[in-house]
């Protein structure tokens, strides 16, 4: 690698690094045109050819470009499809969560959530509220709630990749009332319940006079990629009640799963 190359890779004044950014001008220029050689590519990025040969050697090994062979010029490549499908799925899950959120407050008439898993936290995508008299009425869309005191975090932890699991239980669990399970061994056992019984509750775990209870969402190649949930005062949904308010989760959430591909 030259001297050139190197400096290529400092950060520039702004405080971006440069062969990322430049990275990234070489994804913009490829989505405005159909192709683009590597002569015109570190043309239009002012660097030495080479330089944008290691910046588009990169890029390929990511499937984010690809090579015409005839040509010898590069467009963008299916790795960016794969990017931009997530972004999709998200967007469906917001849309399709919102009409069963809608459909399960109906006829439970407590607040409904769904929440996905996000750097460490599960995040309310959307919420639809009871219209009792007493009822849970907090605004929950786009707040991060803990996972190990949360309906919903639980059943995402639960679910959740290896490493991820290791990470939550290697930190301080935040003790949110006296219910709050905060001894990592305890809570390790209880994620094994989770995923046995295929449900979870938040018994005053987060806030007190309040319980929630969340099940899994399915995405369309199987795995648990939001869990669907319901809140209301503890004396109106009190833990002998829970077995029946499940069964009615899980029939929205499959509801859910299906809209969302998942074979159900």
């Amino acid at each position: 690698m030259s001297s050139a190359d190197v400096a290529d890779d400092v950060a520039g004044s702004g405080g971006s690094v440069q062969s990322v950014d430049r990275a990234i001008q070489i994804l913009e220029m490829l989505s405005d045109a159909s192709a683009l050689g590597v002569s015109e590519i570190s043309r239009r990025l002012g660097v030495h050819r080479s330089t944008a040969f290691r910046l588009l050697a990169t890029l390929e090994a990511r499937n984010l470009v690809e090579q015409e062979e005839r040509r010898g010029t590069y467009q963008l490549g299916f790795g960016v499809l794969r990017l931009a499908g997530r972004i999709t799925a998200r967007m469906d899950i917001v849309k399709d969560a919102q009409l069963v959120c809608d459909e399960l407050t109906a006829e439970l008439n407590e607040t409904s959530n769904v929440a996905i898993l996000d750097n460490g936290a599960a995040v309310n995508v959307t919420q639809a509220t009871g219209t009792r008299l007493v009822s849970v009425t907090r605004q929950y869309v786009g707040q991060r709630t803990p996972l190990h005191a949360t309906s919903t975090g639980k059943v995402l932890l639960a679910h959740a990749a290896p490493e991820v699991v290791r990470q939550v239980l290697a930190q301080p669990l935040e003790q949110c009332t006296e219910n709050t399970l905060t001894v990592p061994a305890t809570l390790e056992e209880h994620l094994e319940l989770v995923r046995r019984r295929g449900w979870a509750a938040a018994a005053e775990e987060w806030e007190y006079d309040t319980n929630a209870l969340a099940v899994p969402v399915l995405g369309i190649d199987g795995s648990v990629v939001a869990a669907l949930s319901i809140t209301a005062p503890s004396f109106r949904m009190p833990e002998t009640a829970f077995p029946d308010l499940v069964e009615v989760l899980l029939r929205h959430a499959r509801q859910l799963s299906a809209r969302l591909g998942a074979a159900v």
